[in-house]
């Protein structure tokens, strides 16, 4: 079909080839067109138009490199790199010193897991460059961190900012990889110095007072949350971060106002809800907090410092059915949720709930909870209900984890003379006191028949004897 010489220049290039292709007819672009209409759709996920405007761009500009890049593109990110590496040394033929074809060559690279090989690619990419390379610089960078080279990779992305000082997703690179090294100090040094050139980059005030935070130093972190507020008074972040302090620092109530000012600037978070509901807990103000805890499950049924926070509401109040209901709501959205059903456990200890309280630890235990007290706590449960066997089987696994650990000792102890097995008894029994002799109060306590026994008393009185 011929060409269309039909040509409106007050048309945009996309509505006009979307036209095209609604219509049937082929009007011409010139190359720079296809490459608006293609960068188009790749940012917005329709790769099948951005492949129909490649082939119909390089049908009409066979010649054009910039073309022919945006295809590697395309194949790069559907994972034929070998049809891609192909199209790229053709390229390469011609264009040598193009450093987009070394970009892409160490993308496929990149993916291929073969980081130390796309820095190499990067490099020479720069080299070639001639304008700003910040791009560059910060894809040497993402390779770094992929690599947990974090002191390399934050040099790439300092040389970024030195390019480009409002690339805040560089800035944030920077600082994440002295997060990672854990060098507060470093990141505190170099935003100071970036502040020094941008002084009211809300951005850096902001990583800088998180910093502070880090250290402790709230009264410094004050002051930068309050800059970075300055410099931009709908920035979110900033107040949450503000409110944090001040709750460290038990000034609740500047608290909840900054907390408050981020429902006023953007939709309500279930976290603002729930800082404020922590804020009048600690003040005092149970209906208040309540209500707020309310606010932050309906907000965000899925997070679980929400349901927890509740829960711990009704529990510190002694209120145990109503705790139980809301871990149960809890449970009923996420069972998977390991604190979900340590809480259970302890609800149901409370009521006196020992068999719901034993399925609950055995949950707690399933989903990698493997703390002494979950142990110890699911094998007390066991024995109340005369469950010796499963103590025992309990016991013996946290000993696995704990094999030093006294206070499981003693238990083993106890259940084996229970079960008139003399001979465990007497070994665990002597385990136990050899990890922990003053345990053995905890022990009478426990099993204060097995205590009065004589040979019991035998066995503790001739290790006091051996450790005179």
């Amino acid at each position: 079909m011929p060409y269309n010489a039909y040509e409106d220049e007050n048309n945009l290039p996309l509505e006009k080839f979307e036209s095209m292709l609604k219509t049937n007819s082929v009007y011409f672009f010139d190359s720079e067109d296809f490459q608006e209409i293609i960068h188009h759709y790749l940012d917005i996920g329709k790769i099948a138009l951005a492949k129909k405007a490649i082939k119909i761009g390089l049908e009409q500009h066979p010649t054009s490199s910039d073309l022919k890049l945006l295809k590697v593109e395309v194949l790069v990110f559907e994972n034929m790199f070998e049809q891609a590496e192909k199209l790229l040394d053709e390229i390469q033929a011609i264009e040598s010193s193009n450093e987009e074809i070394y970009i892409q060559k160490a993308n496929i690279c990149s993916k291929q897991d073969n980081h130390v090989g796309a820095i190499e690619l990067l490099t020479h990419a720069l080299a070639l460059c001639e304008d700003e390379s910040s791009d560059i610089h910060s894809l040497i960078g993402m390779e770094y961190l992929f690599l947990d080279d974090y002191l390399s990779a934050k040099q790439s992305f300092i040389k970024c900012l030195e390019e480009d000082h409002e690339d805040y997703s560089a800035l944030y690179n920077v600082i994440y990889c002295f997060d990672f090294l854990e060098d507060f100090d470093g990141a505190i040094d170099f935003l100071n110095g970036y502040l020094d050139k941008n002084p009211y980059c809300e951005v850096a005030w902001h990583q800088i007072g998180k910093q502070y935070m880090n250290k402790k130093m709230y009264k410094e972190a004050l002051t930068s949350f309050d800059f970075a507020i300055y410099s931009d008074d709908s920035f979110i972040g900033a107040y949450l971060e503000k409110g944090k302090v001040l709750e460290k620092l038990t000034r609740y109530n500047e608290a909840i106002e900054n907390y408050e000012i981020t429902l006023e600037l953007d939709d309500p978070t279930s976290f603002a809800f729930l800082r404020i509901g922590m804020c009048h807990e600690k003040l005092g103000n149970m209906e208040l907090a309540k209500k707020h805890y309310y606010k932050t499950v309906h907000e965000d049924p899925l997070l679980d410092k929400g349901w927890i926070a509740i829960t711990d509401f009704y529990y510190n109040q002694k209120n145990y059915q109503k705790a139980l209901y809301y871990i149960n709501k809890a449970i009923n959205i996420d069972s998977q949720n390991v604190s979900y059903w340590k809480r259970s456990a302890e609800i149901n200890m409370k009521l006196h709930f020992y068999e719901e309280a034993d399925i609950s630890y055995q949950k707690t235990i399933e989903l990698g909870n493997y703390e002494l007290q979950t142990w110890i706590s699911w094998a007390d449960i066991q024995i109340k209900l005369g469950e010796y066997q499963s103590a025992i089987d309990t016991l013996l696994q946290a000993i696995e984890f704990y094999p030093e650990q006294s206070e499981l000792q003693y238990r083993l102890a106890g259940i084996y003379y229970t079960l008139s097995n003399s001979l465990n008894g007497s070994y665990h029994l002597k385990n136990a006191l050899r990890y922990e002799a003053k345990g053995i109060k905890e022990f009478e306590k426990m099993f204060p028949d097995i205590f009065s026994r004589k040979s019991v008393k035998n066995i503790i009185a001739n290790f006091k004897k051996a450790s005179i």
